[in-house]
């Protein structure tokens, strides 16, 4: 899964950042090493001395477990006995001793907030703490009606402080969509400030404002597709999310609110939130970095500001570990001149592997659960840079929808820029919307697309996709013209070159949708 954080890495007291001769990570004993620690949690033994109990602890019994052979610490109001803990920590005893029957919830903040601490040390949970947080002075009960401008006891003196005014949002629909706009009243709110998440009948949209999300998180009153388009006019900080509805039917209300709706909190308040992952690509870059390419949701908007990280979360002999990377630019994976992805689909890793490490050789051992499209795309970029004599070059693409044609933009430019260049596109699932072609692999679908432009010509047709799908059109151009799929031989020089590529989720629509990759 992958999760943006909402604060920069690293922090500015981690070990990242430390000068030479400032805190550095402990060496740890033989036998004391994460996937050590994965072991212990495992083996059944009693980590929190309560036999499995779980109690309520009020601050004084939380101060009374402040020694290394006695250490409860409390993490965002749960208590866990970090006794056991204490020869496996990277830090050291004398980094935990500093939380040690207190509250740790900000040391641990400033320090490595990005640490699945909830899997980590799950079993050494000792309760809740008793003692509840009170209520911030102006608390409000949200409204039900999500129509309207938030509340200025909520942001008012908040922005104020920083000479801004306070967000608030609105909505109106057609017959076939329903448009969220939202006033940030910001001149530096682009795309990137913009994150958008629908799972299910949840909405979320966060968008950062300086160090603060506003959130607009409600449960839709209606179904919607799982495409929308997100668009931002700068100049006034005005944001659009277009939402596609499943029926033409009138909405009288947004939804309900969840979580945080309509208002405005501290980035590092934010918690947490992940997205499933596939894996499109890896490449290896050298003998032990390779570049991993990251396809996010259809239904999440997300473009990581540069030099930015986010979190890649791997669920490891059943305990989520956690790790920050920098995205890297998708020209490095271009074939052509110019960008090939979305950069709000898709995401790039520079990463070592590490082979005694845990967690990236794990993430080496995923397997792709995309596309193999990079061999058709060296292929058209090859035979178009260095065949004089190719009168045409054809790629007919297939995908189950118009969010799963990959580098489609990029494909669309070269067609027009190369005139001996065309694509085409065909959905199994398209939308009312779409205008082009659909269906599956068949001579009818074919015929007009394996034309030669002229009688002489020599062809060279080339098929990639599922096992299934590629036999499945070996045998349907020879029912066609009654040739080999190849059209020439190997060795000699085409005049016009097919291409005829299937995206496996085409295939596999009524399947499980590829890998899912926790990053």
């Amino acid at each position: 899964m992958l999760n943006v954080p909402s604060q920069s890495f690293p922090a500015p007291s981690s070990q990242q950042r430390v000068a030479s001769g400032g805190r550095s990570k402990v060496p740890l004993k033989q036998g004391r090493s994460l996937m050590d620690w994965i072991r212990l949690t495992k083996s059944g033994k009693d980590l929190t001395g309560l036999k499995g109990r779980l109690i309520e602890v009020t601050e004084e019994e939380l101060k009374k477990h402040n020694t290394k052979d006695d250490c409860w610490i409390c993490i965002r109001g749960f208590v866990y006995n970090v006794t056991p803990y204490m020869e496996y920590h990277p830090g050291g005893e004398d980094e935990l001793m500093r939380a040690a029957g207190s509250d740790g919830t900000d040391l641990f903040d400033q320090v490595h907030r990005w640490v699945n601490y909830e899997s980590m040390l799950k079993e050494c949970l000792v309760g809740r703490m008793a003692v509840k947080p009170a209520l911030p002075k102006d608390y409000h009960e949200e409204k039900k009606v999500l129509n309207g401008m938030l509340p200025k006891s909520q942001v008012a003196d908040t922005l104020a402080k920083e000479g801004c005014s306070s967000p608030s949002y609105d909505w109106f629909q057609t017959d076939s969509s329903v448009t969220i706009v939202i006033y940030t009243k910001q001149k530096d709110i682009n795309l990137d400030s913009v994150i958008v998440d629908h799972q299910d009948d949840s909405f979320r949209a966060e968008i950062l404002i300086k160090d603060y999300s506003y959130i607009i998180h409600v449960e839709l009153s209606h179904e919607i597709e799982e495409d929308f388009s997100v668009r931002v006019v700068e100049n006034v900080g005005k944001i659009e999310i277009v939402l596609k509805k499943k029926e033409n039917a009138s909405w009288k209300r947004l939804g309900h609110p969840l979580e945080n709706h309509n208002s405005l909190i501290p980035r590092k308040d934010t918690g947490l939130y992940y997205r499933k992952c596939r894996l499109i690509s890896k490449e290896g870059v050298t003998h032990d970095t390779k570049l991993f390419c990251l396809m996010l949701p259809p239904s999440t908007h997300l473009q990581v500001p540069v030099g930015q990280h986010v979190y890649l979360k791997l669920t490891i002999t059943g305990t989520e570990i956690v790790k920050p990377y920098t995205p890297v630019s998708d020209s490095l994976l271009s074939e052509f001149k110019e960008p090939v992805l979305l950069n709000n689909k898709y995401i790039y890793f520079l990463i070592k592997i590490y082979p005694a490490g845990l967690f990236t050789p794990e993430l080496d051992q995923l397997q792709i659960a995309g596309t193999g499209f990079t061999p058709m795309v060296k292929i058209l970029n090859y035979a178009l840079t260095n065949i004089p004599s190719l009168r045409k070059v054809k790629l007919m693409f297939f995908n189950k929808t118009e969010d799963d044609i990959i580098w489609r933009s990029q494909l669309e430019k070269l067609a027009f820029k190369d005139k001996r260049f065309d694509v085409e596109f065909v959905l199994s699932a398209p939308t009312s919307e779409w205008n082009g072609k659909w269906g599956h692999i068949s001579p009818a679908l074919l015929s007009e697309f394996l034309k030669r432009s002229s009688d002489k010509s020599k062809v060279l047709i080339c098929i990639c996709g599922p096992t299934p799908f590629t036999e499945q059109g070996i045998r349907i151009p020879q029912l066609i013209n009654e040739e080999r799929v190849t059209g020439v031989s190997p060795t000699s020089v085409p005049h016009e070159l097919m291409g005829v590529y299937v995206d496996p989720q085409w295939l596999l629509a009524s399947k499980k949708r590829g890998n899912q990759v926790a990053a």
